[in-house]
């Protein structure tokens, strides 16, 4: 019998592999990062043994959830200002109030809100698009979650850089200085076609193919942002950056609410993955993305929260229940958007958009440990038909009661294991009391 770091049980156990395979009464073995077995609790406790179990009665193991579009530092911002159009509160409130409290301090702070917010919501991989990448880098390490982190790109002035060429050198250093990491991915972010012009988003292009990371961008979120590109360059938003040979390579575009059959097509054929904002959409009134058609053309949906300070949370649960009502009610159709096609958008497919695919994502052996438990034993989860159906549409962030994170750990009985809460907490409080300060100047 083999002597293994911990075994994971569940009544059931979502695998989320190309069968997706539920697993009843199954178990999970977790050694040395790797999961090396997941099979029946029968089986498993024949083949090996290990000082740490986690007991399965009345939960659920599947991989952990990955939020593929976020900017996660906004956290501290939550709330700030509300129920305006997009361009007024990026343009008005947000990025005027960036300019003045981004800083390394700020964004390592923030970024411990974020982490512990998401990490008790499930989420166990994020992919954001920020600055000051090395502080959220740290702080992502120290929370002990993994994650893709874009490295911002504007045009104009900010906080971070004063140039476009600013932006890009600093993103070329961070990308070689954690490329390696076990945790942390780096990428390249340029913001949007309205906050890059052809050259700088060329240059982000020329970065993420010299290292062979991931270009994140923000692609027809809103009909101004279509006509405004459309003023500019005389193409919708997908086209123009065909046109400009951004496609070409590998690509995640967050929101793609305005976009025509054509540009699907176009996203499809260029393997492009789309990040899903379902409830940051909602809020700002930026229309509906045409996800079943999307799917159907065989674009990779996934989900993201967008930053806290226009959803106003980072809970991919939500978003999955959300998301699913939401677009049957727009199609007159409650057949669509299936409850495993949503879970598998929140897990493998999540993972596969960020280039991760081989690493985590499902529950199969030689893939790293990255693994959730729900506890089902709850009121608003009982009786249980169909695991996929309460993940979807009855789970909520507070029943998230295990998170293991390359193999180790991370919340234990819905309690962090690599920091203070109340610490992370404490701090975020007096950033707030600034900031509140700040919002009476507005």
């Amino acid at each position: 019998m083999q002597k293994v770091d911990l075994i994971v049980c569940g009544d059931y156990v979502l695998t989320m592999n190309e069968k997706l395979e539920v697993i009843s009464s199954g178990a999970v073995v977790i050694h040395d990062k790797k999961i090396i077995d997941v099979d029946t609790a029968d089986a498993i406790f024949k083949r090996y043994s290990s000082e740490k179990i986690i007991e399965g009665k009345g939960r659920a193991v599947l991989p952990g959830l990955v939020n593929t579009h976020t900017h996660a530092a906004m956290v501290l911002f939550r709330g700030l200002v509300d129920d305006l159009l997009l361009n007024d509160w990026l343009k008005k409130y947000i990025w005027p109030a960036e300019n003045k409290f981004l800083s390394p301090e700020f964004i390592h702070d923030a970024i411990e809100l974020a982490c512990l917010e998401m990490l008790k919501a499930g989420i166990t991989t994020y992919n954001d698009m920020y600055f000051y990448g090395d502080a959220a880098a740290q702080a992502t390490k120290k929370m002990g979650m993994r994650a893709v982190l874009g490295s911002g790109i504007v045009d104009f002035p900010t906080a971070t850089a004063k140039t476009a060429d600013e932006y890009l050198e600093k993103a070329a250093r961070f990308i070689n200085s954690w490329n390696e990491d076990e945790l942390i991915i780096p990428a390249i972010a340029p913001h949007s076609i309205y906050a890059c012009s052809p050259e700088t988003l060329k240059k982000s292009k020329a970065i993420a193919d010299k290292y062979g990371n991931l270009l994140h961008i923000h692609l027809s979120e809103t009909e101004w942002e279509v006509g405004e590109v459309m003023s500019l360059y005389g193409k919708k938003p997908v086209k123009h950056l065909e046109a400009i040979g951004f496609l070409e390579g590998r690509v995640l575009a967050a929101h793609c609410v305005w976009v025509d059959d054509d540009e699907i097509e176009l996203l499809a054929r260029r393997n492009v993955s789309v990040s899903h904002c379902m409830e940051s959409n909602l809020k700002l009134s930026s229309g509906f993305a045409p996800v079943v058609t999307m799917l159907m053309s065989g674009v990779k949906v996934t989900f993201g929260t967008d930053g806290a300070a226009s959803n106003n949370d980072l809970n991919i649960l939500s978003e999955m229940a959300t998301t699913a009502k939401v677009h049957k009610a727009l199609a007159n159709d409650p057949t669509i958007l299936d409850a495993k096609t949503v879970v598998l958008m929140a897990t493998r497919w999540g993972a596969e958009a960020l280039g991760l695919g081989e690493k985590v994502g499902s529950i199969e052996r030689g893939k790293t440990a990255d693994i959730i438990t729900i506890n089902f034993q709850k009121p608003h989860l009982t009786p249980l038909y169909d695991v996929y159906s309460h993940m979807v549409y009855a789970a909520m962030a507070s029943d998230v009661e295990t998170v293991i994170v390359n193999g180790r750990v991370i919340i234990d009985n819905r309690v962090l294991t690599t920091g203070s809460e109340d610490e992370i907490l404490q701090k975020a409080s007096e950033w707030g009391k600034q900031i509140a300060l700040y919002k009476t100047q507005l």
